[in-house]
C-alpha cells in the first residue's frame, strides 16, 4: 500500500511539473528534460507513468476538468455557476488549469491530443439537463447548446482578460458574464436566488474549510 501511495504521489508530482512547463513555454517549447528538472524525478519514474510528453499533455488535460469545491445546492444551476466561479478563482493560481488552456487553444498541440473542452460541454449539458428537469431553466434552453456557448464564452473571457493592456481579475470578469446571460437561461423565480458574485468562490472555500475543521 505505501509503494503504491508513493506511485500516486510521484505521478501527481510529475504531472504538476509537466502543467508549470507547459504553462511557462507552451507545448512544442517544452521539453522532457525540463519537466524532470522541474519535477526532480528520474526519467525512469517519470517514463512508469508517461510514455511520452504527449502522453503528459493528456495527463494534464484530463486533470483540468475538476468540480472540486462545488457541493449540492438547492438549485443546479448555482452549482453550474460555483462550478464555473470557482475555475475562474483557481486558474490565476493554479499552473496546472492554466495549462490545460494553452494546450487547447495550441493549434498543433490540439491536433495532437484534442482539448479539454468536450469535457466541460458534457459537465454543463448535465448540470443545465436536471436544472432544465427541475423547471429552473426558460423552456427554450437546449442543455447541449447552452453549455457548449457557456464554455465558449468563458474560453473567451479568460483569453481576452490575459491578453489586454490592463488585465482584470478573471473571477470578475466570469461573475459579469453570468450576470449577462443568466436571464436569458433561468426562469425569473430562479434568478433572483442564484449567487454570482465574484465572492462566491471565497465563501465556498471558507464553508469548506470550516466544514473540514470540524470533521
Amino acid at each position: 500500500m505505501a509503494q503504491q501511495e508513493r506511485a500516486i504521489r510521484t505521478r501527481q508530482v510529475i504531472l504538476e511539473a509537466a502543467g508549470r512547463v507547459f504553462d511557462e513555454c507552451g507545448y512544442e517549447a517544452a521539453t522532457i528534460s525540463q519537466i524532470l528538472a522541474r519535477a526532480d524525478v528520474t526519467r525512469g519514474a517519470l517514463y512508469f507513468h508517461f510514455s511520452s510528453k504527449e502522453d503528459l499533455a493528456r495527463g494534464v488535460l484530463g486533470e483540468a476538468v475538476t468540480t472540486e469545491g462545488v457541493v449540492p445546492q438547492q438549485f443546479k444551476l448555482q452549482e453550474l455557476l460555483d462550478t464555473s466561479l470557482l475555475l475562474a478563482y483557481r486558474l490565476p493560481r493554479e499552473p496546472m488549469l492554466r495549462a490545460s488552456i494553452r494546450l487547447s487553444v495550441d493549434m498543433r498541440a490540439r491536433a495532437l491530443f484534442g482539448t479539454s473542452w468536450p469535457d466541460w460541454i458534457t459537465v454543463g449539458a448535465e448540470l443545465l439537463a436536471d436544472a432544465k428537469a427541475r423547471g429552473e431553466t426558460l423552456p427554450h434552453i437546449d442543455p447541449v447548446e447552452t453549455s457548449r456557448l457557456l464554455v465558449g464564452a468563458w474560453t473567451g473571457v479568460q483569453l481576452i482578460s490575459e491578453a489586454v493592456a490592463e488585465p482584470t481579475e478573471l473571477v470578475r470578469e466570469i461573475s459579469l458574464l453570468f450576470q449577462l446571460l443568466l436571464p436569458n437561461i433561468a426562469v425569473p423565480t430562479v434568478l433572483a436566488r442564484l449567487d454570482v458574485s465574484p465572492e462566491r468562490p471565497l465563501r465556498l472555500r471558507a464553508a469548506a474549510a470550516e466544514s473540514a475543521s470540524h470533521a
